[in-house]
């Protein structure tokens, strides 16, 4: 086989499907309406064929005509819907965190509160940041990070104050915070300004940064972060250049998880039928 061509189909293969989705792929941004003829030079299909194939999308509702030209309707969503709708978080986070950690060119990582630690489900590492390594699953008390600090900021007023009055503070570093009454303060600020900074309160020599990830009720169901090595960015740096990045990514996670959540049939997306 030459390198230029295509791998010979499977026995499996369904030509009939292949082509299907083929002509649905043959609209574009560029090309949102398109002729008969259109369609079947962008997919090199007979005009017979993509005119059968267009006519059964039509039919199945997927296709629009006015009789001269073809446009995609909104129901193809519905494709794009069963898969996202399939995804957990960690799936549904993790190109944005990829995308955050290459922009900003330091590692990153979602986690969810379970109990009193946080639990990270999502990280796309750049380098070493800690002496102990950070792994999906690895488990460090909420109290002393910024993300465990997003999270019990977002929880309801009785479920944080039986937290503050449980909660044994022990100083990880020379700048822990151990007092629950300063925890207390510092956790409303954190839920006035919608992020945390937590400067080397869990290990020296590491600045971490976090933002709160809410559910399509507005509930904080996660948090992402982003961890420096004090050496590379000061606090203030972490907030001018590290924060906008951080927050740029959680929206698009939520933007992502109401997809999830609201389905192809929103009553947002059904007015352009």
């Amino acid at each position: 086989m030459n390198s230029g061509e295509s791998p010979a189909p499977s026995s499996d293969y369904v030509q009939s499907l292949g082509r299907g989705l083929a002509v649905i792929r043959a609209f574009d941004a560029e090309h949102p309406r398109r002729t008969l003829s259109d369609v079947a030079r962008a997919t090199e299909l007979t005009r017979a064929t993509a005119r059968r194939f267009l006519l059964t999308l039509v039919e199945l509702g997927y296709v629009r005509t006015d009789g001269s030209l073809f446009w995609l309707t909104p129901r193809v969503l519905e494709l794009g819907y069963s898969y996202l709708s399939s995804l957990s978080l960690p799936e549904v986070s993790g190109p944005h965190l990829e995308a955050l950690a290459e922009r900003v060119r330091e590692s990153s990582s979602v986690s969810i509160l379970d109990g009193d630690d946080v639990v990270y489900v999502a990280r796309v590492p750049v380098s070493r940041i800690m002496t102990v390594g950070i792994n999906i699953g690895t488990r460090f008390p909420a109290f002393a990070t910024s993300m465990g600090r997003v999270l019990l900021a977002g929880l309801p007023a009785d479920e944080l104050a039986a937290y503050l009055d449980r909660i044994q503070l022990t100083a990880l570093t020379g700048k822990t915070l151990t007092s629950a009454a300063a925890l207390g303060r510092e956790l409303e600020r954190v839920r006035a300004e919608g992020f945390c900074l937590v400067d080397q309160e869990l290990e020296e020599g590491l600045r971490s940064i976090a933002a709160p990830i809410h559910d399509s009720n507005g509930v904080v169901v996660a948090a992402a972060n982003v961890s420096t090595q004090a050496a590379r960015h000061s606090a203030d740096e972490v907030r001018t250049e590290l924060l906008p990045a951080l927050l740029d990514a959680t929206r698009a996670i939520e933007t992502d998880l109401l997809r999830v959540s609201t389905g192809p049939n929103d009553k947002r997306g059904n007015n352009h039928a």
